[in-house]
């Protein structure tokens, strides 16, 4: 299972999704795609089992992904003040990959309905469905 966790600012959430990850499926596939280089870098030392940076990583990493992770701007052109390129938000949304994504305060989206809770709330959530997903392969 190839599992793509996308981010950028200085990777925080990424890292934190990685870790939470490693702790539950150390085998799995772990790709870090980092907006910038410095996201990238954060994700490496989380523990992904590759890292890349920029708008190319991102298109070419969704493109056979089975699971991709990260807040939700990540589907949104122009979101993480700009990080997010339309080519990148089109790979993330046209990709066959499940989405798992994690709603955030900033950005200018608001899901309706969706509980407001600690974004560690959401990763520990996120973790327990791709523990799922990878089960079911």
């Amino acid at each position: 299972m190839k599992v793509v966790v996308i981010d950028g600012q200085g990777g925080r959430i990424g890292k934190t999704i990685i870790e939470q990850i490693r702790k539950k499926l150390p085998l799995v596939e772990i790709i870090g795609v980092g907006a910038n280089s410095i996201a990238a870098s954060a994700m490496l030392k989380a523990g992904a089992t590759a890292c890349a940076s920029g708008e190319n990583a991102a298109i070419y990493n969704c493109s056979d992904a089975d699971v991709i992770c990260g807040a939700l701007g990540i589907a949104f052109a122009n979101s993480m003040y700009g990080e997010i390129s339309p080519k990148m938000a089109r790979a993330v949304s046209e990709s066959g990959a499940m989405k798992l994504l994690i709603p955030m305060k900033n950005g200018g989206i608001r899901v309706l309905g969706v509980e407001e809770k600690a974004v560690l709330l959401y990763v520990e959530e996120m973790v327990g469905e791709i523990v799922r997903l990878a089960e079911q392969k």
